[in-house]
C-alpha cells in the first residue's frame, strides 16, 4: 500500500525544522551552547519540546546541522583541487590560506560567535571534534602535496607540517588575530600565509 506524501505538510515540516534550527542558532550565539536548553529552543521557534526532538533531534544533532554549512562549504573541496593541481609549494600554502580565510569569513558569525569560547558541554565538544577533524583532513591533503614536492624543511615531516598547517591556518588562528585582535581578513591571511610559508618550506 503506497504512503499519500502530501506536499505542503512536507514544507511546514522543513519550516517548522528551519524555524528550530534558526532559533538555536541565536540563542546558542547569545547565550552560549551549554547554557540553552531544548525548552528555551521550543519555546524562541513557538513549537513543543517534543517537535524540537522529532524535527531537529536535541542540542548536538541541532550544532551539527548549524556547523554542517561551514564544515562542508564548497569552497573548502574547491580550495583542495586547487592545492593538489598546484607545482609552485608556495602558491599551495597561498590558496590554502585564501581558502581557510574565506570560509571563516563566510560562516563568521556561526564560527566565532558559537566556537571561540568552546563548548563545555560533552555533546558539543564531540560535534567540534568531528569538525575539527574534517578540517584536518582537508589540511592533510595539502600536507601531503607539500611532501610529495620535497618542498618542506629538512626538519618537518608529513606529520609536523600537518602541525604547523594546523597553527598558522586552524581555526584558533582566525580567532585569535580576527577575533581577538581585531585584524581584519586581508592582514590575517597575508600573515599567516607568510608565517607558514617561512615555518614549512625550503628556501627557493
Amino acid at each position: 500500500m503506497n504512503r499519500y506524501h502530501s506536499p505542503r505538510r512536507a514544507d511546514a515540516a522543513a519550516d517548522t525544522r528551519r524555524a528550530i534550527i534558526g532559533a538555536a542558532r541565536d540563542l546558542f550565539t547569545a547565550h552560549g551552547y551549554t547554557a540553552v536548553t531544548v525548552s528555551q529552543i521550543a519555546k524562541a521557534a513557538q513549537v513543543a519540546v517534543q517537535t524540537v526532538y522529532s524535527s531537529a533531534g536535541g542540542k548536538a544533532a541541532i550544532l551539527a546541522e548549524i556547523l554542517a554549512p561551514a564544515v562542508h562549504d564548497r569552497r573548502v573541496t574547491d580550495t583542495l583541487k586547487a592545492a593538489v593541481a598546484a607545482t609552485d609549494p608556495r602558491e599551495i600554502v597561498d590558496i590554502t590560506a585564501a581558502g581557510t580565510r574565506a570560509t571563516h569569513e563566510r560562516h563568521w558569525d556561526v564560527l566565532f560567535g558559537l566556537l571561540h569560547g568552546g563548548l563545555g558541554e560533552a555533546s558539543g565538544v564531540e560535534v567540534t571534534e568531528e569538525a575539527n577533524g574534517e578540517y584536518l583532513n582537508a589540511l592533510a591533503v595539502v600536507a601531503d602535496r607539500l611532501v610529495k614536492l620535497d618542498a618542506l624543511r629538512p626538519e618537518l615531516d608529513r606529520a609536523s607540517a600537518l602541525d604547523v598547517l594546523w597553527f598558522y591556518l586552524g581555526q584558533r588562528s582566525w580567532f585569535l588575530l580576527v577575533g581577538e585582535r581585531g585584524w581584519d581578513f586581508e592582514r590575517a591571511e597575508r600573515w599567516l600565509a607568510a608565517s607558514a610559508k617561512e615555518a614549512l618550506l625550503k628556501e627557493p
